[in-house]
């Protein structure tokens, strides 16, 4: 009877440790299955951790928190106040959890670990708190680095995460990782803006070809005319080489004035064609520079003639350098972008200093060699230098509205019927260095009607047929003599306050009276070569610009919105000096 109590006994504290489990369980909120394994022995530190009454496993992972709680709560210290369960129902035949404990080592990390769990143990979570831990839903970027917001139960931390997945490896090598990418992350930030556009990282890399051999040439340039004046030589006139060199800074500086009050309105509607042009000719006044040793008499002739165009380059760089930057500030930060800009020049610039020192340095030992040095590196180091502006002014995607922008975005519109991104539109626009756009058929030119050329008896018609509500007319000119070739052209006449929405809706017109024109090309030639125009080719082409300006009208308003829409600064219009020139309407 006695043995028969003691087994009741038993079998009632099993059922309460069982119904405690089932409880602890349902408020975890996952499966009441029991994870059960036999006793063993524990160690002194261990029972330390198993005599709690909800101890959990120590350096655990989050994912089975019920399971190890389950092992942690069966796992008891003998006690004598309370028996034993018995040992059959802590060896289930078949185990439900089959996944091995990971234990963490000091100098290893567990294969497939959390980065946000062992930040927090790092980070001096207790081990109840780690299982309890909430994560916020807001993640922190902020140096590369990305942060997490946890509560603990008692405090807000902010725990790593951009750790990824661990390896098998030592602590040093992570940390290793962790500082290259630190680094990584301050040369960003050092030389790129936060926020750009997606071509210039493209831009940079070509600038910083360009920046350090146009450095490396500008010292050697230097080298060759210190050499020319005779500094450094026993029989140099200090007072004759500083007037030389005063007299050919001040000519460069006066020449520079007089380039950029001519071209002013270029920097904006040429940008790309101005600006590489400047770049082959700053090219060129560095070979120029080269030569003053060769010819030391003609030291002024020569340094002048060179500086002129230096200045006249670094005009159009310091003109149009804004313009660019623009282009890839997206968010408005055109001084973050312009500083960076300064950083990086400053930087390559310096690079270009290093490779001049070498070249000299590797040659000091033979001064007929270092005298022909830059005669050696100038046309490859120019050419590289040019390469480098070239490719660069592709990543350069003005959204400004000139005259040749919006006629490729028009008659991309007619041909296809939408509106061109700036990318799609810089690829198509290139920098064209010669002009060969302009030699099209039928182009289109903006400005007024030149009396030194011959006037078709079709524009004077176009003339006389303007109204007062009208803002500008539409008509044909002809260029070229006896020693070349006529020229067609398609003229648009803009009337004194003329806005935005007019230069469109005029040149969309433009674009559909030559999409006509094409097809008929012989035709029309000889209506406007004849030296009298007949009734029917003046009802001809009236009849063909109201049918244009009717499909015009139809199109101008989805035109707009479509270009503002594609991030275009469609408020105005920029056109050069002659394509500034208007008209005023009189009623007599």
């Amino acid at each position: 009877m006695e043995n028969t109590h003691k087994t009741n006994e038993s079998a009632s504290s099993s059922d309460s440790a069982l119904s405690l489990c089932a409880i602890v369980a349902k408020r975890s909120g996952r499966s009441s299955r029991l994870c059960r394994r036999p006793p063993s022995r524990t160690s002194p530190l261990r029972a330390r951790f198993i005599s709690c009454k909800f101890p959990p496993v120590l350096l655990l992972r989050e994912r089975q928190p019920f399971d190890y709680l389950m092992q942690s709560t069966l796992y008891t210290t003998p006690n004598p106040c309370q028996p034993c369960l018995p040992r059959h129902l802590h060896e289930p035949r078949t185990p439900i959890s089959r996944k091995p404990r990971v234990v963490v080592s000091s100098l290893r990390t567990p294969l497939h670990s959390d980065p946000e769990e062992d930040e927090l143990r790092e980070g001096g979570f207790r081990p109840t708190s780690l299982a309890a831990a909430a994560k916020l839903p807001v993640v922190i970027r902020k140096s590369g680095k990305v942060s997490r917001y946890v509560w603990d139960g008692d405090c807000l931390r902010l725990v790593s995460v951009d750790g990824g997945a661990a390896s098998l490896g030592l602590d040093f090598d992570g940390g290793v990782r962790k500082l290259g990418r630190a680094c990584r992350v301050l040369v960003r930030d050092f030389f790129i803006p936060k926020q750009v556009s997606a071509s210039y990282m493209d831009y940079v890399k070509w600038k910083l070809l360009h920046r350090v051999f146009s450095s490396a040439l500008q010292v050697l340039a230097t080298q060759a005319m210190f050499r020319a004046i005779g500094i450094g030589y026993s029989r140099s006139l200090p007072s004759a080489a500083a007037l030389n060199w005063v007299l050919k800074d001040g000519l460069g500086r006066l020449s520079r004035c007089i380039y950029t009050a001519s071209l002013a309105s270029a920097f904006d509607t040429n940008l790309k064609r101005v600006r590489f042009s400047t770049s082959v000719i700053f090219s060129l006044s560095i070979g120029v520079e080269l030569l003053t040793p060769v010819f030391p008499q003609y030291f002024l002739l020569l340094a002048s003639i060179a500086n002129i165009a230096k200045q006249i380059s670094l005009a159009c760089y310091l003109a149009t350098g804004s313009a660019v930057h623009r282009s890839f500030a997206v968010a408005d930060n055109l001084g973050e972008v312009s500083a960076k800009s300064q950083i990086q020049s400053v930087c390559f610039d310096n690079l270009g200093l290093m490779l001049a020192a070498l070249l000299n340095m590797s040659f000091k030992n033979n001064q007929r060699l270092l005298a022909a040095l830059p005669f050696v590196v100038y046309p490859i180091f120019a050419a590289l230098d040019l390469l480098g502006i070239h490719q660069g002014l592709k990543y350069v995607h003005l959204q400004t509205l000139t005259k040749d922008r919006l006629e490729i975005i028009l008659n991309t519109w007619i041909e296809f019927g939408y509106v061109p991104s700036p990318a799609e539109v810089s690829k198509k626009e290139g920098i064209d260095i010669f002009n060969t756009k302009s030699k099209d058929f039928w182009p289109i030119r903006i400005g007024s009607l030149s009396t030194k050329v011959q006037i078709p008896k079709l524009s004077l018609m176009a003339m006389k047929s303007v109204k007062g509500k009208d803002y500008y007319f539409i008509c044909l000119e002809t260029f070229g003599g006896f020693a070349r070739p006529a020229e067609r052209n398609i003229l648009l006449c803009l009337r004194e306050g003329a806005g935005t929405s007019d230069v469109i809706m005029g040149l969309l017109q433009a674009c559909y009276i030559r999409k006509a024109l094409i097809p008929n090309k012989n035709r029309w030639e000889q209506i406007l070569g004849a030296s009298d125009v007949c009734d029917t080719g003046f009802k001809e082409w009236f009849r063909l610009a109201e049918d244009s300006k009717q499909h015009a009208e139809r199109s101008v308003h989805m035109v707009s919105d479509q270009i503002a829409s594609m991030g275009w600064a469609a408020k105005n219009i920029l056109l050069s000096t002659r394509e500034q020139a208007r008209y005023s309407f009189i009623d007599d």
